[in-house]
C-alpha cells in the first residue's frame, strides 16, 4: 500500500471521526456543561455583595426562636415575606397547611436552688409546658424514669413508676433522670471533615439485609447522630407509629405527675455537657393532650449536684417560676413560598428548600436559619443577576419540620403526590427536582445522591468549579431527618448537600448555644455560591433531572382491596 493511499484512508478515517462526533458528542457532553461565566458572576455577587449574614441576624437576633405555631415565627415570616419581595421575587406568600397544633408561648421562667445554698441553675423549659401557680417552692425528688421509643418498654416503665411513687410527689419537684457523669471530653468540639473523612463517607455503604424493626421493643440510640440514622432507615408510617404511642404513654405519666401534686419537673438530656441544655418538646403539641407539668431541660453538671446532695441526704430546696401561654385548639402553620418565573421551560420547576422552624432555647441560627438565610440569598442572587433560567426556580421554607418534616409533607403530598396512596398531581411530572440545606451552617463540601447513581455525573460536572473551596464529595448515601425525605418519598428528585460538621451534632444542635455566632461568615458565603450555581444549571439542562423508580405506596386506599 502506497504512503499517500495510507494518507488519504488516514484522512477520510480521520474526516469521518470528526465528523461522527461533531454531530454525536458535543450534543451528549455540553448539555451538562457547566458555563463558567455565570459561575464567576455567581461567586462575585455572593462573595462580594452578600446579605446572608444580615438575614440570618434578622431571622435569629431579631425575631429569635421559631417554634412552629408560635408568634415568633410568624413575625419572621412576616419579615422574610418582606425581604423576598425586596429583592424582586415572585408570587411570594405564607402557604397555610394544617391543622398543626396549640400555639405555645414562653413568657419568662427561673429556676434557682435556695438551700442549702443560693444557685441560679441553667434551665430551659421544655415546649408545650404550663404555667406554674407563681413563684413555687419544693424539694427535689430524685425519681428517674428512662425515655424509650418502645411502646411496651414505656408502658412497663410507667407501671413501675406509678407504684413506687404513688402518693410521694405532692408539693415535690420530680428529676425524672438518672444523674449521669460528664462525659470525659474526648472528641474536638470543632470538626472541619478532612480529605479522609470525606473518601470514607463517599464509600457506597456495604449492602446488607433489610433488617426487621420490632416498633413495639425498639432500642434507639442516644447519640444525635445515630439516632438520624437510625430513623432515616424507617418508613413514615413506622415513624408515626413508634411515636403516637410513645406520646400516649408520655400523655399518662404527665397526668398521674399533676394528679399526684408534682409542682414541676427537671431533666438531664443525655446529649448535655459542658452546661449546655436541650429543650424540645415535653411530649405532645396536639390539642388532644393536655399541657405537661412545668419542665425543665437542666445542664447535667447541676442536675448531679442535686442528685449528689439528695443521695447524702442534704436537704434541698428549689425555686421554681413558669409563665407561659398557649391555646386551647389546634391551629394551621404556614410554609413560605416564592419563585424567579423561568423562560422556554416555565412551567418545570427546580425548588429550593431549608426548614424555618427552630427549637426555643437558642435563637434556631444553625438549625436552621443558616439553611433558610442561605436559600434566601440564592434567590437574591440569581435574581441581582438577572440570570435566564429555562425553568422556574421556587423557594420552599417550612414550619413543623422539628415535629416530623410536618410542613414539607404537606406542601407534596398537595401539590405531588400521596405517599399514602402514590396518587399523583398534574405538577408531579414537572418538578426537575429539589435541593435542601439543613445540616448546621458549615460550607458544602459535596452532595448526598439519596440512592440516585444517575446524579452523580451532574454533581460532578456542577461543583468541579468549587474544588478549590472544598466542595466535590458525593456519596451515594442519605442522610436522614430532613426535608428532602418529603420529596424522595414519593419519587421526586430530593437531594441534601454534604456539610462540615463544625460544632453542630456536638454543641449546638437543639442546644440553649444554637446562636448567630456559630454560623461562619465564610461558610455561608460559600454554600450560597455552590447551591446558586447547582439551581441555574439544573435550570437550564436540557433534561429533567434523572429520578429513580417509582416507591410502593404505603397503605391502600380506603375501602380498596
Amino acid at each position: 500500500m502506497s504512503r499517500i493511499r495510507v494518507l488519504v484512508m488516514r484522512g477520510t478515517l480521520f474526516i469521518f471521526v470528526v465528523a461522527v462526533l461533531g454531530s454525536v458528542a458535543p450534543a451528549q457532553q455540553n448539555k451538562d456543561r457547566v458555563d463558567l461565566s455565570v459561575v464567576q458572576r455567581i461567586k462575585t455577587e455572593a462573595f462580594d455583595h452578600s446579605q446572608v449574614m444580615n438575614t440570618l441576624s434578622m431571622i435569629t437576633d431579631r425575631y429569635g426562636p421559631r417554634l412552629t405555631g408560635s408568634v415568633e415565627a410568624q413575625e419572621a415570616a412576616d419579615w422574610t415575606v418582606e425581604r423576598l419581595k425586596s429583592y424582586g421575587i415572585h408570587s411570594v406568600h405564607l402557604e397555610p397547611w394544617g391543622p398543626f397544633g396549640r400555639n405555645w408561648e414562653l413568657q419568662e421562667y427561673s429556676v434557682e436552688m435556695t438551700e442549702p445554698r443560693y444557685s441560679h441553675l441553667r434551665a430551659t423549659p421544655l415546649a408545650w409546658t404550663r404555667s406554674t401557680p407563681g413563684v413555687v417552692i419544693g424539694e427535689p425528688v430524685l425519681a428517674p424514669i428512662t425515655r424509650t421509643y418502645s411502646a411496651k418498654k414505656a408502658q412497663e416503665d410507667l407501671d413501675k413508676f406509678e407504684a413506687a411513687y404513688r402518693g410521694k410527689l405532692q408539693g415535690k419537684i420530680v428529676l425524672l433522670s438518672d444523674p449521669d457523669p460528664v462525659p470525659a471530653a474526648t472528641d474536638a468540639l470543632f470538626k472541619r471533615d478532612s480529605d479522609a473523612d470525606l473518601a470514607e463517607m463517599s464509600k457506597a455503604p456495604t449492602p446488607t439485609q433489610k433488617v426487621q424493626v420490632d416498633i413495639k421493643n425498639l432500642q434507639v440510640p442516644d447519640d444525635p447522630q445515630k439516632r438520624r440514622q437510625f430513623f432515616s432507615t424507617l418508613t413514615e408510617d413506622q415513624i408515626d407509629q413508634i411515636f403516637d404511642a410513645v406520646k400516649d404513654v408520655r400523655a399518662k405519666l404527665n397526668d398521674f405527675l399533676v394528679q399526684e401534686g408534682a409542682v414541676a419537673g427537671f431533666i438531664s438530656d443525655a446529649r448535655t455537657k459542658g452546661g449546655l441544655t436541650f429543650a424540645e418538646q415535653a411530649f405532645a403539641y396536639e390539642a388532644k393532650y393536655p399541657l405537661a407539668l412545668p419542665l425543665f431541660s437542666v445542664t447535667r453538671e447541676q442536675y448531679n449536684r442535686i442528685g449528689r446532695l439528695i443521695a447524702k441526704n442534704q436537704t434541698v430546696k428549689l425555686r421554681v417560676n413558669l409563665k407561659t401561654t398557649a391555646g386551647e385548639k389546634d391551629v394551621d402553620s404556614f410554609n413560605i413560598i416564592g419563585e424567579i418565573p423561568g423562560g422556554a421551560k416555565k412551567d418545570e420547576v427546580i425548588m429550593i428548600g431549608a426548614h424555618f422552624d427552630s427549637w426555643h432555647g437558642g435563637t434556631g441560627a444553625t438549625d436552621n436559619g443558616a439553611g433558610s438565610a442561605v436559600m434566601i440569598e440564592v434567590m437574591r442572587v440569581l435574581q441581582a443577576l438577572n440570570l435566564k433560567m429555562d425553568r422556574t426556580v421556587r423557594i420552599g421554607l417550612w414550619t413543623g419540620e422539628e415535629e416530623g418534616l410536618l410542613g414539607s409533607m404537606a406542601y407534596v403530598k398537595q401539590h405531588f403526590a400521596d405517599p399514602a396512596t402514590m396518587k399523583t398531581t398534574p405538577e408531579f411530572d414537572k418538578l426537575a427536582g429539589y435541593f435542601n440545606l439543613d445540616n448546621g451552617a458549615g460550607e458544602i463540601r459535596g452532595a448526598y445522591l439519596q440512592g440516585n447513581d444517575m446524579m452523580r455525573p451532574l454533581f460532578e460536572e456542577w461543583l468541579a468549579p468549587f474544588r478549590d473551596l472544598g466542595t466535590g464529595s458525593i456519596t451515594i448515601r442519605n442522610t436522614g431527618g430532613t426535608d428532602h425525605l418529603s420529596f424522595d418519598a414519593v419519587g421526586l428528585p430530593g437531594f441534601q448537600f454534604i456539610q462540615d460538621e463544625l460544632d453542630y451534632s456536638n454543641f449546638t444542635h437543639h442546644s440553649d448555644m444554637d446562636t448567630y455566632d456559630h454560623a461562619p461568615p465564610a461558610d455561608m458565603m460559600q454554600a450560597s455560591a455552590v447551591i446558586a450555581s447547582v439551581v441555574y444549571h439544573a435550570a437550564n439542562r436540557s433534561e429533567m433531572l434523572p429520578r429513580k423508580p417509582l416507591p410502593e405506596a404505603r397503605k391502600a386506599e380506603p375501602g380498596s382491596k
